[in-house]
């Protein structure tokens, strides 16, 4: 029997994953409130309200999983919020971990990389999507959701301002994490290339200066 030959470093496949546990868990609350949207009305129950609250709380931990978890584990990367007491004013902070040519610092696992960075851009891109069906096909999305509630005006009228604020919601939280994540990102290989140059700098002034040092003491 031919021996089955393993997948290339950086293939989507969770067991390439240096943290498979975080891997899987941010992956589930990525996908969790996208499918109860969609599927919990339909299959489980009518209530509106229920879903609602169900969705509202599966984005707020995926928002808290990737912001200080999932982000610090899987690219090193990790973002947040100061504000300065005496002005009020506030600003973002972002941290990266350490360069592999820096003290402690290591290469980042690449399926780790492609599956964080694929499911950061895919869900709001989803999640825009929906709230565009929200706009332009409410039939769509409230056969999915309330089932018969077209039945009645009233309902109809406060299931359309619920599920737009469900959208609304959830696009502030994932964009919110997807701009932030794409600036550290930035900001962390701006540093790396920062660090480079002041290393390359400071190896040729060492270089140079053990050539003056020699020459000196030969004379």
């Amino acid at each position: 029997m031919a021996d089955i030959e393993a997948p290339p470093p950086g293939s989507l496949n969770w067991r390439l994953s240096a943290h498979p546990i975080t891997l899987v868990t941010f992956l589930s609350f990525r996908a969790s409130s996208l499918l109860v949207y969609l599927f919990l009305g339909l299959l489980f129950t009518k209530n509106f309200v229920l879903i609602f609250i169900i969705t509202i709380l599966l984005l707020a931990a995926d928002f808290y999983y990737l912001k200080n978890i999932a982000g610090r584990r899987l690219v090193g990367l990790r973002w947040w919020n100061e504000v300065n007491p005496t002005t009020g004013d506030s600003h973002w902070v972002f941290e990266s971990a350490p360069q592999p040519n820096e003290p402690g610092g290591k290469l980042v696992n690449a399926t780790d990389r492609r599956f964080f960075w694929l499911a950061l851009y895919c869900q709001p891109a989803l999640w825009v999507a929906l709230a565009i069906m929200a706009i332009v096909s409410f039939h769509f999305i409230w056969l999915t959701l309330v089932g018969e509630c077209f039945a009645y005006r009233g309902n109809y009228d406060g299931g359309v301002f619920r599920a737009n604020c469900t959208t609304v919601i959830a696009l502030v939280l994932t964009i919110t994490n997807t701009l932030a994540f794409s600036r550290c990102d930035k900001f962390s290989q701006a540093s790396g290339l920062l660090g480079n140059g002041l290393y390359s700098a400071s190896l040729a002034r060492n270089v140079g200066g053990a050539l003056v040092s020699r020459m000196f003491n030969r004379s």
